[in-house]
């Protein structure tokens, strides 16, 4: 399984960067997908992360600004991250997480907010 992402960039605050992920290879099931962010001299982080069946969770300093969405039938999931903060500049990194086995994870893709 390898994914693939893309749309990071560089954004001034209060702008917007939609990330998107697909994942490719011999899926047999997927539980869940989503994304990780790692700053500069901080730990690796929960953003959001979304199952099958929709169900959603953000870390609480994005939930009102980022909206995660996923194509179930591409096995693709989507960030859409609004109202960006210099402090939202990380490497962003999306993980698959299936019914067995361990995770997969993307390469990254940085993201960062400057003024």
């Amino acid at each position: 399984v390898q994914l693939e992402e893309s749309g990071g960039g560089l954004v001034q605050p209060g702008g917007s960067l939609r990330l998107s992920c697909a994942a490719s290879g011999t899926i047999s099931s997927i539980n869940a997908m989503g994304w990780y962010r790692q700053a500069p001299g901080k730990e690796r982080e929960l953003v959001a992360s979304i199952t099958t069946g929709g169900g959603r969770n953000y870390a609480d300093s994005v939930k009102d600004r980022f909206n995660i969405s996923r194509d179930n039938a591409k096995n693709t999931v989507y960030l859409q991250m609004n109202s960006l903060r210099p402090e939202n500049t990380a490497v962003y990194y999306c993980f698959l997480d299936p019914e067995v086995g361990l995770w997969y994870w993307g390469k990254g893709t940085l993201v960062t907010v400057y003024s």
